[in-house]
């Protein structure tokens, strides 16, 4: 599917009861970094063992002007997982407790993160608020501290992509510095010229932005860590789904009263969700853009589709838990209040 293909599509999302803090509350904001400021670099879900890997991620952190302090566990691996648990705890309350580190990176994503939620001790990190940072896997991470503790996390690039590269282009460095290092609001969202954002619903919308990878947002229903979507903009991305599973968790997330009354919803990037073969018993298939579409046909919400968020080489970098306004007939996402301190 092409990135205009997918741009007919959009989730849209409301909220079930909610854990402290709730919605209207104030947002915890991180100090902004500056330049030479230390930083952590992470693993708190896959590890990476090739010391190559880790040099380009500290490499890609010192463009930006930071100093970068690998977590003490980094480089260790226990399977598919970048350590214990213990051990990724540890290096997430280490980086959080050190008062010399600024921010918090995560150098991956994969899989891990929903292991340490009910072990984290959000008192520590709502107490010492940081610049944090990633997106896929990572998404658990965000929605459980922001649910915790109301933090402004950061949903943005991990510092190794696919094929153990730490590259980011012109665009992902752009919008990772203003919303890391800039104090005054990001202001209206724009796409790279050839990614196209499509208008689904119109209307006008606004709240707090709340989302990251679907597949994470459905995993995480019925724990005290599930998305909170009670007058929020929802934001969702996917990678490598067939259509028939993004309809499995779409329908779940309808079904447990997440896509009854957002105030508006956007969907950005579904990478390779209709590549590959469907088993035989979901064949013909529809595709990603049509299940979305058909589910989020029924509902009443500005939505559009198409933000350069995910799985995709140009990436923004969204603040989530901070107040957003939608304009979905211009295809326009502003961001006016500020993410850091």
């Amino acid at each position: 599917m092409t990135r205009r293909d997918f741009a007919s599509a959009v989730v849209l999302s409301a909220g079930v009861a909610g854990s402290p803090p709730p919605p209207s509350a104030s947002p915890v904001k991180p100090p902004a970094l500056r330049e030479g400021d230390t930083v952590a670099l992470l693993t708190p879900a896959t590890g990476i063992a090739d010391p190559g890997q880790l040099s380009a991620a500290a490499a890609a952190i010192r463009s930006f002007g930071l100093q970068p302090r690998l977590g003490a566990h980094v480089g260790k691996q226990l399977g598919y997982l970048g350590g214990s648990i213990d051990e990724r705890l540890d290096d997430l309350h280490a980086a959080f407790r050190d008062p010399d580190i600024r921010g918090i990176f995560c150098i991956r994503g994969g899989y891990g993160c929903a292991q340490l939620l009910d072990r984290i001790d959000y008192s520590l990190i709502r107490s010492h608020p940081k610049i944090f940072v990633g997106y896929s896997d990572i998404t658990a991470l965000h929605l459980a501290i922001h649910r915790q503790t109301g933090l402004v996390t950061f949903h943005g690039p991990v510092l190794i992509f696919k094929g153990g590269t730490a590259h980011f282009t012109e665009y992902t460095v752009r919008w990772y510095r203003r919303a890391l290092f800039d104090k005054a609001p990001l202001g209206r969202l724009e796409n790279p010229p050839s990614h196209p954002i499509s208008a689904v619903r119109a209307g006008v919308a606004q709240g707090q932005l709340v989302g990251g990878n679907l597949t994470l947002i459905a995993s995480l229903m019925g724990t005290p860590y599930e998305i909170d979507t009670r007058g929020a903009l929802l934001f969702a991305e996917e990678i490598d789904e067939q259509p028939y599973r993004i309809d499995r968790m779409l329908t779940q997330l309808r079904l447990a009263g997440k896509l009854a009354g957002a105030s508006g919803v956007v969907f950005g990037e579904c990478v390779s969700c209709d590549s590959g073969s469907c088993p035989p018993e979901f064949t013909p298939s529809l595709s990603a853009a049509e299940v979305i579409g058909e589910i989020v046909g029924k509902l009443a919400a500005p939505s559009i589709a198409g933000l350069a968020i995910g799985h995709t080489e140009d990436q923004l970098t969204l603040p989530v838990g901070v107040h957003a306004a939608l304009d979905a007939a211009k295809g326009e996402l502003t961001i006016d209040e500020s993410a850091v301190s």
